[in-house]
């Protein structure tokens, strides 16, 4: 197959031996392109010429934002999009299967080639641009702007820093200024919260090798899932953590919680701007946001289901479609 590997040189899980390992794997049954990227957006206009070149796979490696870019790239398009694990948290890697180990990954990637193990995904829109995994709306998004200041930080120490981050955003006063109101386009309603987030894929991050799993029954080729918090009080927090961690059925629908499934499109309007990130991407505050849903909108390359990963029951297997790409 004609393989474009696109690599985001300051990725902080993978060494500069691991790139070289990766690329000379992959070139020894297939014909691979090799391209680094230098500037924000760079990974969308590689994607791009990756199309016009008549690529079968794009595969990333670096963090969720490389990946986000790339896929903004091939929408609606027959080259698939495959992730390799290069960042903090990979949470899209790892949700679709990938092991969240550079080697280990490369080897689940190419024996998904071999198979031709193919899914023709869904993918949400949040203002217009494409999320793979969630958007997260109020204090979420505050969490992300604080940890994204400090992005040297988040490369060193990871998941202590989000933690840090989530700890000083709630004891902060500006997460009480922050209302929202959630309308479903089918007629379901959020009077007023402080944190949602529009789930496309499970889980909803990771905690080291725990999943949250927000929306346990959102995948691939389903639609979105959201899960709004009313405030932020540990009332709200400690059940949500409880379910998510135990990831049966994911948040519940009542006291204050509210999950909201198979959601084809929703607005989520306020009277003063609120924050929102869009796959890790810390975004401008907003006072409307539209959310939507999009089937079969990018090809994806998805390995057979490793013991690390948490792949959704409605993404694999039956959703992979065996066929030859190009």
């Amino acid at each position: 197959m004609r393989l474009v590997l696109i690599i985001n040189p300051t990725a902080s899980s993978v060494t500069g031996r691991d790139l070289v390992a990766i690329e000379k794997r992959l070139s020894l049954r297939h014909e691979l392109v090799v391209h680094r990227t230098s500037r924000q957006g760079h990974a969308t206009r590689l994607a791009h010429r990756a199309v016009k070149d008549n690529a079968d796979v794009v595969i990333t490696v670096g963090g969720d934002g490389t990946v986000n870019e790339a896929a903004n790239g091939l929408l609606g398009t027959s080259c698939a999009l495959a992730p390799l694990p290069g960042g903090s948290t990979n949470v899209f890697a790892r949700a679709v299967g990938y092991p969240n180990h550079a080697g280990s990954a490369t080897t689940a990637l190419l024996e998904a080639l071999d198979k031709k193990s193919f899914v023709d995904a869904s993918i949400g829109l949040a203002g217009g641009r494409a999320f793979l995994f969630h958007v997260g709306i109020g204090f979420d998004a505050s969490v992300v702007h604080r940890v994204e200041r400090r992005g040297i930080l988040k490369k060193y120490l990871g998941h202590p820093w989000f933690i840090a981050s989530a700890i000083r955003a709630w004891h902060s006063t500006d997460r009480r200024d922050i209302r929202f109101r959630i309308h479903t386009d089918d007629g379901r309603e959020v009077g007023l919260a402080q944190m949602a987030v529009a789930l496309n894929v499970n889980p909803y991050t990771y905690l080291g090798n725990r999943p949250l799993e927000l929306a346990p029954e959102v995948g691939l080729t389903t639609r979105l899932s959201i899960v709004a918090f009313e405030d932020m009080s540990i009332k709200r927090l400690l059940p949500a953590a409880r379910a998510a961690f135990a990831g049966s059925d994911g948040v519940p629908n009542r006291n204050g919680l509210h999950h909201l499934q198979d959601v084809s499109a929703a607005t989520i309007t306020s009277d003063s701007p609120f924050p929102y990130q869009l796959d890790g991407e810390p975004l401008e505050p907003v006072t409307e946001l539209r959310l939507e849903h999009r089937a079969n909108a990018i090809r994806i390359l998805v390995p057979e289901p490793q013991s690390e990963s948490t792949v959704s029951t409605s993404t694999l297997p039956g959703s992979a479609i065996p066929e030859s790409a190009g």
